[in-house]
């Protein structure tokens, strides 16, 4: 892999380990959001930066193919354990008198990152490595046609597996009541659904620009 191509891959992926871990760190703060005054979502601000590391990872599929994309997937793992670790650690310890945050603001905002982050992993590495292996799917079966659809077929499927995976380890952990389940299932799947069919012109977009960068032929992958 030329040089180029390494640097926009290590951009890609940086920008994959920043959404998926900053997700993590912000999810206890909930929003509601009037979509038009059709509906209304109750979803936690965790989700906003998390659909991009799917636009992502097809990003990286179509350009890098299957075994770039589980890397940045793998590596984006060991990215949560390792700031889990942080954060586990920095509970631990006690503030000084002075310290601008208390152990108890601290606490408060932090202290269920651990059932989070562990809930949040294990519906994480099997929403994206589904994710990747549909999208494959349906780019070997479409002979390398209909972007829009492996784009959104695997994005939409492998959403509705991380959605429901992570509430119902949060509600079996505690950190969500279980009468929030369906509101909440409903509400993610349903805004992850959105965003999914917004950002597919945003894929187009991407797909054509680093594949003019690289000097790419269409449907053509980086060869290591």
């Amino acid at each position: 892999m030329g040089k180029k191509a390494e640097r926009i891959y290590l951009i890609l992926a940086g920008l994959f380990i920043a959404s998926l871990v900053a997700g993590n760190l912000i999810f206890q703060k909930f929003f509601y959001w009037d979509f038009f005054g059709i509906y209304t979502f109750e979803i936690s601000v965790g989700i906003l930066p998390y659909p991009l590391t799917f636009l992502i990872t097809d990003l990286i599929s179509e350009i890098y193919g299957k075994r770039r994309a589980n890397q940045v997937v793998i590596a984006g793992l060991f990215a949560i354990i390792f700031v889990l670790g942080i954060v586990l650690a920095a509970n631990h310890v006690s503030a000084t008198a002075w310290s601008p945050v208390g152990d108890t603001t601290f606490n408060q905002v932090f202290g269920l990152t651990g059932v989070a982050v562990t809930a949040s992993m294990l519906a994480y590495l099997l929403a994206q490595l589904i994710d990747i292996r549909i999208y494959h799917f349906w780019k070997n079966f479409t002979n390398g046609k209909k972007l829009w659809l492996r784009n959104n077929a695997s994005t939409m499927t492998s959403q509705l597996i991380d959605t429901s995976s992570v509430l119902f380890l949060l509600c079996l952990f505690g950190a969500i009541e279980w009468n929030k389940f369906g509101v909440l299932l409903f509400s993610g799947f349903l805004f992850k659904v959105i965003i999914a069919a917004i950002d597919t012109p945003f894929l187009y977009l991407f797909v054509a620009i680093i594949r003019k960068q690289l000097n790419l032929q269409e449907n053509e992958e980086i060869k290591d």
